[in-house]
């Protein structure tokens, strides 16, 4: 991937892009995503790391709740990474990162991940560059690594809304009952910082891409589902998974 301006990336569908035909699709993607899983927790050979990024009112616990929320959660763990606890700090970075890492036969989703590391704590200040370039190598062989020796694949989603979007989705938790527990007023002084954390994004998908990122239109809530649920469905299917057979004594 070469030098991505997210300035230049449109957040919403194609013009020629029909809803109601792209939400039909997806309705089907989602039953092969059913089969699909079961095939992984059977086979239990691969696994897969799903990381949703993106500003705050992107709409990453949707995406979630959305596109994995029919599948058997036996098989499906979700982790939302939040504010480093005091034990977590004393750790390195990524101790709370690889303890959520998936095992062989799940899909773990990761709303938010290791990149806040390397997002935030820039953006305000939290750390000096030369600590943000070790983080990033750190970040780059820890993927490599859940790719190379557990048979881990990994999906890694920036959802790519505009500002006014953010600021519309932000001032609805305030009026919408439904909504009201997300507000956060933490969060509309995060986004005056917008052009700031457009730049460390951009930073990240150029210096943390051994593994690709899929920048997600997301102003259009079925267009960002139908992405990232045909991504899962494409990964999966390209894995050739069978079942197992009788088991032998």
């Amino acid at each position: 991937m070469g030098k991505i301006k997210l300035k230049d990336i449109d957040t919403r569908a194609p013009k020629d892009w029909d809803k109601q035909d792209t939400k039909d699709k997806l309705v089907d993607i989602l039953a092969e995503l059913d089969e699909l899983q079961n095939l992984l927790f059977a086979e239990s050979k691969h696994s897969l790391l799903v990381i949703v990024q993106g500003m705050d009112a992107s709409g990453k616990d949707g995406a979630v709740r959305n596109v994995f929320g029919k599948l058997n959660p036996q098989g499906v763990l979700v982790k939302s990474f939040k504010a480093p606890t005091a034990e977590e700090l004393s750790h390195d970075f990524l101790w709370r990162i690889h303890t959520h890492a998936p095992a062989k036969g799940y899909i773990q989703i990761f709303n938010r991940s290791q990149y806040e590391d390397i997002l935030i704590t820039r953006v305000h200040k939290w750390i000096d560059d030369d600590t943000a370039q070790a983080r990033i190598k750190a970040i780059n062989r820890f993927e490599n690594l859940l790719e190379q020796h557990n048979s881990t694949h990994i999906l890694k989603f920036y959802l790519h809304i505009s500002p006014d979007e953010q600021k519309k989705r932000l001032e609805e938790r305030i009026h919408n009952p439904a909504k009201m527990w997300k507000y956060n007023e933490d969060d509309f002084k995060e986004a005056k910082l917008w052009d700031d954390y457009m730049k460390m994004y951009e930073d990240c998908f150029e210096n943390c891409n051994d593994v690709p990122w899929t920048i997600v239109p997301s102003d259009q809530n079925w267009y960002k589902e139908y992405i990232i649920a045909k991504a899962v469905r494409d990964t999966l299917k390209d894995l050739k998974m069978q079942y197992p057979g009788l088991k032998k004594k």
